[in-house]
């Protein structure tokens, strides 16, 4: 079965950027996602389903079963030019050809939806945990990146990561061949799948904030994610001395 959309409402929209962030390393790209969802409460649009998802389901809190969803919501924005609509999901596709068929079926529906750029979350990993994390970004194309670079976020990745898997990646260049404005950003973070990556998501968000305005109280997903740092922390120090390979990208 390839990918099938079901859809909820068709909104019209003001010249929408999408932002994708699907499940990566340390679940920047997700968290940053579902914040943005949840700040500027945004409704949801669309699901992707396909059988080529991960055999695997969630359990809810009925003690139900879920199968994983990939969602697109949206956003209509007071006062702006443009809108938002966010990709996010329980998980990627779960081999290469799906990734590349899903990717192109995210560009039709941004078609759909008339949005003009695409930003992809990711993040890079790093063998201890970053302070203070770094954003970089890529493209298909220099001039697509012109906005970020005046803001000092750097792009040199060239020998010093590895390549860049799965949809964000994907999807970045296939908006590339297609003639989308499209650019990838990636925060440093710790890649243990026991480490939340909230410092990285924050430094995302900072960047999304400012490109987009939009209104999101960054503060709170320190305040709202604490405690489940708290209790990942015993495990990321004991962790701490194992070696992790940077030179994957996600």
């Amino acid at each position: 079965m390839e990918w099938v959309v079901q859809w909820f409402s068709k909104p019209k929209l003001r010249n929408p950027v999408l932002v994708e962030g699907l499940p990566g390393i340390g679940n920047v790209a997700k968290l940053a996602a579902d914040f943005i969802i949840e700040q500027v409460k945004a409704e949801k649009c669309c699901s992707f389903f396909s059988n080529s998802l991960p055999n695997s389901v969630f359990i809810n809190e009925n003690n139900l079963v879920e199968l994983p969803c990939i969602d697109i919501y949206f956003k209509r924005l007071p006062g702006k030019k443009r809108d938002i609509i966010i990709l996010s999901g329980d998980v990627q596709p779960s081999d290469e050809r799906s990734c590349y068929v899903f990717s192109q079926k995210v560009l039709d529906v941004m078609k759909e939806l008339g949005a003009s750029e695409l930003i992809t979350l990711s993040g890079i990993a790093l063998k201890q945990i970053p302070k203070q994390p770094k954003v970089f970004c890529t493209s298909a194309r220099k001039t697509y990146m012109k906005e970020y670079l005046k803001k000092g976020i750097s792009n040199d990745l060239y020998g010093s990561v590895g390549p860049i898997i799965g949809v964000s990646g994907i999807l970045t260049a296939l908006a590339g061949k297609n003639n989308v404005p499209s650019v990838s950003l990636l925060a440093e973070t710790y890649a243990h799948p026991m480490y939340l990556g909230v410092p990285g998501a924050t430094a995302l968000l900072k960047v999304i904030k400012s490109h987009l305005g939009i209104k999101i109280d960054i503060s709170k997903m320190t305040e709202e994610l604490a405690e489940i740092e708290k209790e990942l922390k015993p495990s990321a120090k004991e962790i701490k001395a194992g070696k992790i390979d940077t030179g994957y990208i996600g």
